[in-house]
């Protein structure tokens, strides 16, 4: 039997409900902040990924699924959002507008080969919001308030935002210099991957899972002690705007995020879930005001962050949180026998186009099936169609809670069920 890849996983049943939900529940949260929806390929330029996230990052020297395509391309499949919104934002000339800033929102499935573990996969699906134009730092705590306000929405109760500063070039480029004179002595006794990023990038020997725990690293410069001026006031500002949203928040200066492309704010959205084990992330992000010139725009400055959907839904499942609604189904039709099928499958239709959620026996069951399929579907109402009700144009309407029946004109039947279906 053909299996599905490793790390991936199918979606349907309860899972579907709870991916649908949490779609439309991100839609309309992003209409409330007057954002705009973008798609992107779910392939692009494997340079853009390079230039992009950049060339030192774990994801791009370990994680991505990069291939050359039939024209001799290099072709890598996304393994984050980011980077193909800025190249969008750059090619549809968004920079251009008269209304600035652009405020993005998008979703879809990204790839990144590593271990599968819970609620992480191979393909995922990643929701984010990118802005461009502003360097206000009233738009970093605007960004993170976006997860911090969904996940309230959803019940989630145990939130905590970390933030940090990156700092601005001068900032970063001191703090590197710092690092490189702390870990010097100390090269030896990291592990080999850090031993790499000592060489190409100090900053992600910081953000290793491998060394976390190491005294070395407890000991190390931190990067809030080398912001400039500039840097530290806009720092100050983004805590200035989430204490007036009312969004608590901890400074943790070992937030550095594992994409180089990352300046001023980063933060990181945690859930304190019982049983959720040490990977409690749900979103992450930050400022990044050279990578829309990086990737070969004009120079813009952005904010973002993302999150995944399936590391949130096992979140809301070891908190019990149910987000699927139960007896979603309005109306069911039993046809008596198969010569009562026309008749069914107008009166079917025609509910659907008034706006109910309807269902009919496709298997020619019984009526003791029948009624136990209703039931199996939460229908509220069952209507039964037999030769009699064809030929008056009375049906028999049963409630499927009190199983009271009742005789109901047809014409009066749409009117009889906006009454008594809340649509909600």
């Amino acid at each position: 039997m053909i299996q599905k890849p490793k790390g991936t996983y199918d979606v349907f049943g309860e899972y579907g409900k709870k991916i649908l939900y949490l779609e439309d529940l991100l839609q309309v949260l992003m209409e409330k902040y007057n954002y705009e929806f973008v798609r992107t390929p779910i392939f692009e330029s494997s340079e853009l990924f390079h230039r992009g996230v950049g060339e030192t990052s774990d994801i791009v020297t370990k994680e991505t699924y990069d291939f050359i395509d039939r024209g001799e391309r290099n072709v890598t499949l996304r393994p984050e959002g980011t980077a193909g919104v800025v190249r969008s934002f750059i090619e549809n000339k968004m920079y251009g507008r008269a209304s600035q800033p652009v405020k993005t929102w998008y979703y879809g499935p990204m790839y990144r080969y590593e271990r599968p573990q819970s609620g992480r996969f191979r393909e995922f699906y990643q929701f984010g919001v990118e802005v461009f134009g502003t360097e206000n730092p009233l738009m970093d705590a605007e960004v993170i308030s976006i997860p911090v306000r969904f996940y309230q929405l959803l019940g989630l109760k145990n939130i905590k935002v970390n933030i940090n500063s990156l700092g601005d070039s001068e900032s970063r480029e001191n703090y590197r210099k710092a690092l490189i004179e702390y870990f010097e002595p100390h090269i030896n006794e990291l592990c080999e991957d850090c031993k790499n990023r000592f060489e190409k990038n100090p900053l992600r020997i910081l953000d290793c899972k491998i060394d976390a725990k190491n005294p070395i690293m407890e000991n190390a410069p931190k990067m809030i002690d080398y912001l400039n001026e500039t840097s530290r006031e806009h720092f100050n500002k983004v805590q200035e705007y989430l204490k007036a949203m009312n969004i608590d928040f901890v400074v943790n200066p070992k937030i550095v995020r594992g994409l180089d492309y990352y300046t001023h704010t980063v933060f990181e959205v945690e859930a304190s879930v019982e049983g959720f084990g040490s990977q409690n992330v749900l979103g992450a992000g930050g400022r990044y005001n050279n990578l829309v010139s990086s990737i070969g725009g004009p120079a813009t400055p952005g904010v973002g962050f993302a999150l995944g959907l399936e590391r949130l839904i096992t979140a809301l499942d070891f908190e019990k949180i149910n987000i699927v609604e139960e007896n979603n189904l309005d109306i069911y039709i039993i046809p008596m026998s198969i010569n009562e099928t026309n008749y069914s499958i107008n009166l079917l239709d025609t509910l659907r186009m008034n706006g109910f959620n309807c269902d009919m026996d496709y298997l020619n069951r019984n009526l003791k099936s029948n009624f136990k399929q209703s039931e199996r579907l939460g229908a509220k109402y069952i209507i039964i169609i037999g030769e009699e009700e064809i030929n008056t144009d009375v049906l028999t309407i049963k409630n499927n809670i009190t199983k009271e029946e009742q005789k109901i004109h047809k014409e009066d039947l749409i009117e009889f069920f906006d009454k008594n279906i809340s649509h909600e």
